[in-house]
């Protein structure tokens, strides 16, 4: 069984960093693509970082380029999401997400939700000003 558990949220004043982590277990990284997610009540889930093995590239939203960082150690089936400079409008519920056996690149996953086929619970995100 595929799982995923997203930690590391929590209050944080603006300009600080945080990493967020994403325990995978049910399958072995390889070929895949994995992401993380954010969504802000009322609004659609936005993707945030993703990588794709598919072409060994990172994506990032524009909003976060420079800022967050997605990283991967394989050998702990862990995927992290380095975040500095924080900014109030980076507060949401953040989610991992991952397909098993990638197929496009990292934009794409990002910006098609729908091709992520598990999704971990999310883990709530806020920045204060």
């Amino acid at each position: 069984e595929v799982q995923l558990q997203a930690s590391g949220g929590g209050l944080v004043q603006a300009g600080g960093s945080l990493r967020l982590s994403c325990a995978a277990s049910g399958f072995a990284f390889g070929h895949r693509g994995i992401g993380w997610f954010r969504q802000v009540p009322g609004q659609e889930r936005q993707g945030v970082a993703c990588i794709s093995d598919v072409d060994g590239r990172t994506y990032y939203a524009d909003s976060v380029k420079g800022r967050f960082a997605i990283a991967s150690d394989n050998a702990a089936n862990t995927v992290y999401l380095l975040m500095n400079n924080l900014k109030p409008e980076d507060t949401a519920v953040y989610y991992c997400a991952v397909t098993l056996v990638a197929a496009y690149s990292a934009s794409y996953y990002c910006q098609h939700e729908r091709d992520m086929h598990y999704w971990g619970k999310g883990t709530q995100l806020t920045v204060s000003s």
